[in-house]
Protein backbone atom coordinates (compact mmCIF):
# COMPACT_ATOMS: atom_id res chain seq x y z
CA UNK A 1 0.00 0.00 0.00
CA UNK A 2 1.17 3.59 -0.87
CA UNK A 3 2.15 5.59 2.20
CA UNK A 4 1.49 9.25 3.03
CA UNK A 5 4.89 10.48 3.84
CA UNK A 6 7.75 11.38 1.49
CA UNK A 7 11.04 9.23 1.42
CA UNK A 8 13.72 11.13 2.53
CA UNK A 9 17.32 11.49 0.84
CA UNK A 10 20.01 11.36 3.13
CA UNK A 11 23.37 12.34 1.22
CA UNK A 12 26.55 10.50 2.31
CA UNK A 13 29.38 13.54 3.07
CA UNK A 14 32.19 11.17 1.50
CA UNK A 15 30.23 10.45 -1.68
CA UNK A 16 29.07 14.65 -2.28
CA UNK A 17 33.09 15.44 -1.96
CA UNK A 18 34.20 12.53 -4.44
CA UNK A 19 31.41 13.84 -6.50
CA UNK A 20 32.43 17.35 -6.38
CA UNK A 21 35.85 16.20 -7.20
CA UNK A 22 35.01 14.24 -10.09
CA UNK A 23 33.53 17.29 -11.40
CA UNK A 24 36.53 19.55 -10.92
CA UNK A 25 38.91 17.06 -12.35
CA UNK A 26 36.02 17.02 -15.48
CA UNK A 27 36.29 21.06 -15.73
CA UNK A 28 40.01 21.14 -15.26
CA UNK A 29 40.41 18.70 -18.33
CA UNK A 30 37.75 20.34 -20.54
CA UNK A 31 39.34 23.82 -19.90
CA UNK A 32 42.90 22.43 -20.80
CA UNK A 33 41.37 20.54 -24.05
CA UNK A 34 39.18 23.66 -24.45
CA UNK A 35 42.55 25.84 -25.40
CA UNK A 36 42.96 23.90 -29.18
CA UNK A 37 39.78 25.48 -29.98
CA UNK A 38 40.92 29.05 -30.58
CA UNK A 39 44.28 28.11 -31.55
CA UNK A 40 43.00 25.62 -34.01
CA UNK A 41 44.41 25.81 -37.55
CA UNK A 42 41.95 23.89 -39.44
CA UNK A 43 38.01 23.22 -39.31
CA UNK A 44 39.35 19.67 -38.41
CA UNK A 45 41.36 20.12 -35.93
CA UNK A 46 38.79 22.76 -34.11
CA UNK A 47 36.00 20.21 -34.06
CA UNK A 48 38.14 17.42 -32.67
CA UNK A 49 38.96 20.09 -30.07
CA UNK A 50 34.86 20.97 -29.63
CA UNK A 51 34.37 17.01 -28.98
CA UNK A 52 36.98 16.33 -26.59
CA UNK A 53 36.90 19.56 -24.54
CA UNK A 54 32.63 18.49 -25.44
CA UNK A 55 33.19 15.01 -23.78
CA UNK A 56 35.19 15.93 -20.60
CA UNK A 57 32.85 18.69 -19.71
CA UNK A 58 29.31 16.71 -20.27
CA UNK A 59 30.72 13.72 -19.70
CA UNK A 60 33.10 13.65 -17.02
CA UNK A 61 32.20 17.10 -14.45
CA UNK A 62 28.40 16.73 -15.00
CA UNK A 63 26.98 13.37 -16.24
CA UNK A 64 29.62 11.32 -14.02
CA UNK A 65 29.44 13.75 -10.76
CA UNK A 66 25.59 13.46 -11.25
CA UNK A 67 25.47 9.39 -10.66
CA UNK A 68 27.85 9.48 -8.25
CA UNK A 69 25.89 12.33 -6.24
CA UNK A 70 23.10 10.24 -6.85
CA UNK A 71 24.57 7.21 -5.34
CA UNK A 72 25.35 9.51 -2.29
CA UNK A 73 21.63 10.20 -2.40
CA UNK A 74 20.56 6.77 0.37
CA UNK A 75 17.21 6.09 0.69
CA UNK A 76 14.94 3.79 2.63
CA UNK A 77 14.15 2.00 -0.76
CA UNK A 78 15.45 -0.16 -3.05
CA UNK A 79 16.82 1.61 -6.09
CA UNK A 80 18.26 1.16 -9.93
CA UNK A 81 18.65 2.52 -13.22
CA UNK A 82 17.38 1.82 -16.17
CA UNK A 83 19.86 1.61 -18.74
CA UNK A 84 18.38 3.10 -21.99
CA UNK A 85 17.36 6.71 -19.83
CA UNK A 86 21.20 6.56 -18.41
CA UNK A 87 22.98 6.14 -21.65
CA UNK A 88 20.44 8.98 -23.24
CA UNK A 89 21.68 11.45 -20.58
CA UNK A 90 24.97 10.95 -20.97
CA UNK A 91 24.27 11.88 -24.56
CA UNK A 92 22.63 15.05 -23.53
CA UNK A 93 25.15 15.87 -21.23
CA UNK A 94 28.21 15.21 -23.73
CA UNK A 95 26.17 16.88 -26.76
CA UNK A 96 25.15 20.08 -25.34
CA UNK A 97 28.50 20.93 -24.40
CA UNK A 98 29.43 20.23 -27.18
CA UNK A 99 26.98 22.33 -29.02
CA UNK A 100 28.02 25.16 -26.76
CA UNK A 101 31.28 24.87 -27.51
CA UNK A 102 30.71 25.07 -31.28
CA UNK A 103 28.14 27.74 -31.16
CA UNK A 104 30.76 30.21 -29.10
CA UNK A 105 34.00 28.80 -30.55
CA UNK A 106 32.74 29.47 -34.54
CA UNK A 107 33.58 32.75 -35.50
CA UNK A 108 34.31 35.95 -34.03
CA UNK A 109 33.73 35.44 -29.71
CA UNK A 110 31.29 37.59 -28.45
CA UNK A 111 28.65 37.97 -25.75
CA UNK A 112 25.71 37.45 -27.61
CA UNK A 113 27.09 34.22 -29.04
CA UNK A 114 28.08 33.41 -25.49
CA UNK A 115 24.98 33.79 -24.12
CA UNK A 116 23.47 31.94 -26.56
CA UNK A 117 25.90 29.13 -26.14
CA UNK A 118 25.18 28.88 -22.05
CA UNK A 119 21.33 28.78 -22.87
CA UNK A 120 21.24 26.29 -25.11
CA UNK A 121 24.35 24.60 -22.97
CA UNK A 122 22.64 25.23 -19.66
CA UNK A 123 19.11 23.88 -20.79
CA UNK A 124 20.94 20.38 -22.51
CA UNK A 125 22.06 19.84 -18.75
CA UNK A 126 19.23 20.58 -17.39
CA UNK A 127 17.47 18.12 -19.44
CA UNK A 128 20.68 15.73 -18.65
CA UNK A 129 19.89 15.57 -14.96
CA UNK A 130 16.28 15.21 -15.05
CA UNK A 131 16.72 12.55 -17.83
CA UNK A 132 19.17 10.97 -15.13
CA UNK A 133 16.51 11.39 -12.70
CA UNK A 134 13.93 9.70 -14.58
CA UNK A 135 16.00 6.68 -15.30
CA UNK A 136 15.72 5.91 -11.71
CA UNK A 137 13.72 2.30 -10.99
CA UNK A 138 11.82 2.43 -7.59
CA UNK A 139 8.66 1.60 -5.70
CA UNK A 140 8.14 5.34 -5.53
CA UNK A 141 6.80 7.85 -7.88
CA UNK A 142 8.64 11.15 -8.14
CA UNK A 143 7.09 14.56 -7.77
CA UNK A 144 8.67 17.74 -8.45
CA UNK A 145 8.80 21.73 -6.97
CA UNK A 146 8.49 23.78 -10.23
CA UNK A 147 10.44 26.60 -8.43
CA UNK A 148 13.21 24.57 -7.80
CA UNK A 149 13.32 22.62 -10.87
CA UNK A 150 13.70 26.32 -12.54
CA UNK A 151 16.05 27.69 -10.11
CA UNK A 152 18.36 24.40 -11.13
CA UNK A 153 18.13 25.46 -14.84
CA UNK A 154 19.05 29.05 -14.11
CA UNK A 155 22.15 27.75 -12.09
CA UNK A 156 22.88 25.40 -15.06
CA UNK A 157 22.57 28.19 -17.58
CA UNK A 158 24.89 30.60 -15.50
CA UNK A 159 27.33 28.19 -14.86
CA UNK A 160 27.39 27.60 -18.47
CA UNK A 161 28.08 31.02 -19.50
CA UNK A 162 30.75 30.90 -17.28
CA UNK A 163 32.44 27.81 -18.22
CA UNK A 164 32.54 28.76 -22.35
CA UNK A 165 34.03 32.42 -21.23
CA UNK A 166 36.38 30.81 -18.93
CA UNK A 167 37.11 28.09 -21.91
CA UNK A 168 38.25 30.56 -24.39
CA UNK A 169 40.16 33.57 -21.86
CA UNK A 170 42.14 31.52 -19.74
CA UNK A 171 45.37 29.84 -20.37
CA UNK A 172 47.52 29.96 -16.85
CA UNK A 173 47.65 26.55 -15.43
CA UNK A 174 46.50 27.91 -11.58
CA UNK A 175 43.84 30.16 -13.46
CA UNK A 176 42.33 26.95 -14.59
CA UNK A 177 42.67 24.84 -11.12
CA UNK A 178 40.91 27.48 -9.55
CA UNK A 179 38.62 27.64 -12.71
CA UNK A 180 37.87 24.49 -12.43
CA UNK A 181 37.05 24.72 -8.25
CA UNK A 182 34.66 27.36 -9.03
CA UNK A 183 32.81 25.60 -11.91
CA UNK A 184 32.87 22.78 -9.30
CA UNK A 185 30.64 24.48 -6.88
CA UNK A 186 28.60 25.86 -9.65
CA UNK A 187 28.26 21.96 -11.52
CA UNK A 188 26.98 20.82 -7.51
CA UNK A 189 24.60 23.55 -7.18
CA UNK A 190 22.83 22.89 -10.01
CA UNK A 191 22.50 19.23 -9.27
CA UNK A 192 21.89 19.57 -5.60
CA UNK A 193 18.78 21.96 -6.19
CA UNK A 194 17.54 19.53 -8.56
CA UNK A 195 17.79 16.59 -5.84
CA UNK A 196 16.14 19.09 -3.62
CA UNK A 197 13.18 19.84 -6.01
CA UNK A 198 12.21 16.43 -5.93
CA UNK A 199 10.16 14.25 -3.34
CA UNK A 200 9.81 10.22 -3.42
CA UNK A 201 6.11 9.26 -2.60
CA UNK A 202 6.25 5.29 -1.80
CA UNK A 203 3.74 3.15 -4.46
CA UNK A 204 3.55 -0.22 -3.07
CA UNK A 205 4.91 -1.16 -6.16
CA UNK A 206 7.91 -3.35 -4.66
CA UNK A 207 10.79 -4.91 -5.95
CA UNK A 208 8.85 -5.34 -9.24
CA UNK A 209 9.80 -1.55 -9.85
CA UNK A 210 13.40 -2.78 -10.21
CA UNK A 211 13.19 -5.68 -13.15
CA UNK A 212 15.84 -5.56 -15.68
CA UNK A 213 17.56 -1.82 -13.65
CA UNK A 214 21.11 -1.24 -13.00
CA UNK A 215 21.84 -1.29 -9.35
CA UNK A 216 22.71 2.05 -7.54
CA UNK A 217 26.33 0.57 -6.36
CA UNK A 218 27.30 -1.16 -9.62
CA UNK A 219 26.54 1.76 -11.90
CA UNK A 220 27.79 4.53 -9.41
CA UNK A 221 31.43 2.97 -9.09
CA UNK A 222 31.70 1.95 -13.16
CA UNK A 223 30.95 5.04 -13.57
CA UNK A 224 33.51 7.03 -11.55
CA UNK A 225 36.14 4.02 -12.80
CA UNK A 226 35.05 5.10 -16.21
CA UNK A 227 35.17 8.77 -15.91
CA UNK A 228 38.29 8.67 -14.21
CA UNK A 229 40.18 6.70 -16.70
CA UNK A 230 38.84 8.49 -19.35
CA UNK A 231 39.29 11.96 -17.96
CA UNK A 232 42.77 11.15 -16.31
CA UNK A 233 43.65 9.80 -20.16
CA UNK A 234 42.38 12.82 -21.61
CA UNK A 235 44.30 15.35 -19.23
CA UNK A 236 47.58 13.30 -19.65
CA UNK A 237 46.95 13.65 -23.46
CA UNK A 238 46.53 17.33 -23.55
CA UNK A 239 49.27 18.44 -21.29
CA UNK A 240 51.93 15.72 -23.51
CA UNK A 241 50.72 17.93 -26.63
CA UNK A 242 51.29 20.91 -24.72
CA UNK A 243 54.56 20.34 -23.77
CA UNK A 244 55.34 19.08 -27.12
CA UNK A 245 54.10 22.54 -28.66
CA UNK A 246 56.18 24.27 -26.64
CA UNK A 247 59.40 22.08 -26.97
CA UNK A 248 58.52 22.98 -30.93
CA UNK A 249 58.55 27.25 -30.12
CA UNK A 250 61.98 26.81 -28.65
Amino acid sequence: MPHDHAIQCVHDPLLVILSYLVSVLGSFTALQLAIAIPAAQTAAQRWRAIVAAGAAMGGGAIWAMHFIAMLACRMDIPVAYGLGLTVLSALIGMASCMAGLAIAGTGVFGWSKLIAAGVFMGLGVTGMHYTGMAAMMMPADTHYDMTLVAASGAIAIVASIVALWLAFNLRGWLQMLGSALVMGVAVCGMHYTGMQAASFMPNGAGDAALAGGLSVTNLGMGVFAVATLLLATMLALSLLRQRQRAMVQI
